[in-house]
């Protein structure tokens, strides 16, 4: 039993890195610490390698733009409140231009997600292409401290539970419950920041 177990570590350590990583990614995220970017650039170059083997390509391209986002994250964030020495980049809503044109965006990414999945050997192409068109325009959401971001990670979290279930990614299925949980958490304490 404990042989097994030692076995099954060794063959997905990589993916428990990831985990790790993006559990502390998560909580940095709910105490607006900038240090976040630094593990969600972690554990997007572990989940590139962790999306190729299982053939989540659409997620594993969502992991590049996540090194890319959190490079330009962690300078939002610096420059929020270097501008600002006093106060912290402020949480804020997002106004319905800005909704509209996002939400645009990621039905153009979803669809042009679909178009080059159908042409790979995936299995999930409906699930992957949501996933990761969310998921871009919830990151961009968090750059800009747009408290809605939480609302759109609730939902792909719950999608992806189900997805990653599917393609036995149990430490991840783990983390995305996780993330789920903490991203009402999220959504509540920054509520009182607005407020």
């Amino acid at each position: 039993m404990l042989q097994t177990i030692y076995d099954w570590i060794f063959q997905n350590y990589i993916e428990l890195a990831a985990v790790i990583s993006g559990f502390i990614y998560i909580y940095l995220s709910v105490r607006q610490n900038i240090w976040l970017w630094f593990f969600g650039i972690i554990t997007s170059v572990l989940y590139i390698y962790v999306y190729f083997v299982s053939k989540f390509y659409a997620d594993m391209s969502l992991q590049f733009y996540y090194v890319f986002i959190s490079i330009y994250g962690w300078f939002a964030w610096y420059n929020g409140k270097k501008n600002n020495p006093d106060k912290k980049f402020s949480v804020t809503r997002t106004n319905f231009k800005t909704a509209s044109i996002l939400f645009f965006i990621t039905v153009l990414l979803f669809l042009f997600y679909i178009l080059i999945l159908k042409q790979t050997d995936t299995t999930i192409p409906f699930g992957d292409a949501f996933t990761t068109s969310v998921s871009i325009t919830a990151t961009w959401m968090l750059t800009r401290k747009k408290i809605e971001h939480w609302i759109l990670w609730i939902i792909v979290n719950i999608i992806s539970i189900g997805l990653y279930f599917h393609k036995e990614l149990y430490p991840t299925v783990i983390l995305f419950c996780v993330y789920t949980i903490i991203a009402v958490i999220g959504y509540l304490e920054w509520k009182k920041e607005i407020r």
